[in-house]
């Protein structure tokens, strides 16, 4: 922890200098990312904290971290003698960020942060909320890039094409879709800030982010022109053919805020104030009309075209047996008495996926939570120090793998020896919320916000809870997860469409003993034309089994008992043909009707 706090004294007297009373450290990067390249970690190298969510603030003689309650156990830890307090979000009587300066600071005092990783809508909504203490907030200041010293560069790894037989959609067909929807609001152009919609539109991949296929970059599209912003030397012969063949102009990287800023008065932006830098946003001159709105590259990018479904669909019983020939090879190697540490059962498992066709690597980092490890959210096990699996309690494992042509994002959670009644009426509850999930038919224009309860009313009957959202949007070879929809309590705008990807994965978190979690993900779906309008519903695509022994029937009902079941038999005859005639016999064992 002293590194820790060398980096902090470094700050403050950069802080000193510049006259600033407290400094805000984001944990997103130029591209408003939720995974980042090292040389956006600035959250987690001045902290410690490496959870993927959460935000530092950093006063001349307190600091503290801001995150949710998947990180508190995992933040406690990391922060022990950082000096750093950990602020619970969500928690009563824990002040929010302005609170807290409001509390430190007096009128007048300045208060920074680099407003080229910040979204126009948060940056406004802070400077908003400090206004009202008299409290200045200044945003063109990177103060990290004077005390990191051996600060990481940006990344300059070649990008990589994604072919049309995966997309569905050349470029230039994309391009079009956007100018077509574009066009419809009143805008003739668009910036690209998030590089998951870069990707998207340029059909482009990278390697620049763990986990996420994705290059830095930014974009610009407009009525008659394409660019695409990026360091040249990431962009080979093959790449720079196959853009300039679909419409794409290439320029250097740096060059978007002079672009920006000489932009002509006919232009009209449309703008997504949540994905739009506060940086990039304060470029665009007074004389561009400037339109509101959700990204239409989001909202694109959401729908999934009948081609990423369908190798989705041979992605997802692809995934299914490399997890079936784990679970297989985990459950013998425990019963011959062997164990293995939470981190080797990773590296086992991204074997398995790794001799799959078209695999690129893990979507996420694994989180594989033995006992009372499961019941931190978002766990990583260290490669020294983490748990010992043996033949006892319950793993839960969330994991999820990156190919050519699609992603994957699932939970298990098994039981090691024979479970005791806590446990099952505990699985029990939270897999009734995941059939409701399942199950759900519901009219067009309904947001996952309406359809939340469905996945917590058995335990909230019996007064339980979860403190995460219950799904959230998936990419296709992509950013496991994206917006704009999700399910969670919290009200979101964003109508389900068909086409879209989501993940259905209620929970609940005992600490100290277990966690229980069971994910799978779902494409909205048309179900039913009636003279009331269309309904929708969700198909699983998900395919892997579930554990019998956690389930007590009778606490289903006869409805959810048919789905479970139905589930457990295409599970089998969906995955049984790849699998050799001793897997499919084990594979038979574990999918049996309840």
């Amino acid at each position: 922890m002293s590194v820790i706090t060398e980096r902090l004294a470094l700050l403050r007297q950069e802080m000193k200098a510049r006259n600033i009373s407290a400094y805000i450290i984001t944990s997103s990067d130029a591209h408003l990312s939720e995974y980042t390249p090292l040389r956006w970690q600035g959250r987690s190298w001045i902290s410690g904290f490496n959870g993927s969510a959460g935000t530092v603030v950093v006063t001349l003689n307190k600091a503290g971290l801001w995150t949710d309650s998947r990180y508190f156990l995992q933040a406690t830890t990391q922060l022990e003698g950082s000096t750093i307090d950990l602020f619970k979000m969500g928690v009563p009587g824990v002040p929010s960020i302005e609170a807290f300066l409001s509390s430190e600071l007096k009128a007048g005092d300045v208060v920074a942060a680099d407003g080229a990783c910040l979204s126009a809508q948060e940056a406004d909504d802070t400077k908003r909320k400090l206004a009202v203490y008299g409290i200045e907030y200044h945003l063109c200041q990177d103060l990290l890039e004077a005390v990191w010293r051996d600060r990481p560069s940006i990344p300059d790894k070649p990008i990589f094409l994604h072919p049309e037989e995966y997309a569905g959609r050349t470029s230039a067909q994309r391009i079009q879709e956007i100018r077509d929807r574009l066009k419809g609001q009143g805008a003739n152009a668009t910036i690209i800030t998030m590089v998951d919609e870069l990707a998207w539109v340029f059909n482009i991949r990278g390697y620049d982010v763990s986990y996420n296929p994705v290059a830095m970059g930014f974009g610009y599209i407009g009525e008659k022109e394409a660019i695409l912003f990026v360091i040249p030397e990431k962009v080979t012969p093959e790449v720079r053919d196959q853009l300039t063949k679909n419409g794409i102009h290439i320029k250097p990287y740096t060059e978007i805020d002079s672009f920006i800023k000489s932009l002509p008065s006919d232009i009209r932006l449309l703008i997504d104030t949540k994905r739009i830098t506060h940086r990039l946003f304060s470029q665009i001159p007074e004389h561009c009309r400037k339109i509101f709105g959700v990204s239409v590259l989001t909202q694109l990018k959401a729908i999934k075209n009948d081609t990423e479904l369908s190798n989705l669909r041979q992605v997802m019983a692809r995934d299914g047996v490399a997890l079936t020939r784990f679970f297989k090879w985990l459950e013998e190697a425990l019963q011959r008495g062997e164990t293995y540490t939470e981190h080797e059962l990773d590296i086992y498992l991204n074997g398995y996926r790794a001799k799959g066709k078209n695999f690129y690597g893990d979507s996420f980092a694994t989180i594989c939570g033995y006992k009372g490890n499961g019941a931190i959210v978002h766990y990583r096990a260290p490669e020294k120090g983490c748990a010992t699996v043996r033949s006892e309690g319950i793993l839960l494992l969330d994991s999820g793998g990156q190919y050519l042509d699609g992603t994957t994002d699932i939970t298990r959670t098994i039981a090691l020896s024979t479970p005791d009644d806590e446990v099952r009426t505990d699985y029990t509850l939270v897999l009734k919320g995941h059939i409701q999930i399942a199950l759900a038919k519901y009219p067009e224009g309904t947001r996952g916000s309406q359809l939340d309860i469905l996945a917590r009313k058995a335990l909230w009957d019996r007064g339980l809870n979860y403190g995460h959202g219950t799904g959230h949007g998936v990419g296709y070879f992509l950013n496991v997860h994206e917006g704009p929809q999700n399910i969670r309590t919290e009200v979101n705008p964003t109508e389900l469409e068909i086409g879209m990807i989501t993940s259905n994965e209620p929970g609940i978190y005992r600490s100290g003993k277990y966690g229980i979690r069971i994910e799978n993900l779902v494409v909205t779906e048309l179900r039913e034309e009636t003279e009331f309008g269309r309904f929708f519903g969700f198909e699983t695509v998900t395919l892997c089994f579930l554990d019998n022994s956690l389930v007590k029937k009778e606490l289903l009902t006869s409805e959810e008992i048919t789905w479970y079941n139905a589930y457990q038999e295409r599970v089998y005859q969906t995955l049984s043909p790849d699998l050799s005639a001793e897997e499919s016999a084990w594979l038979r064992s574990k999918t049996l009707p309840l």
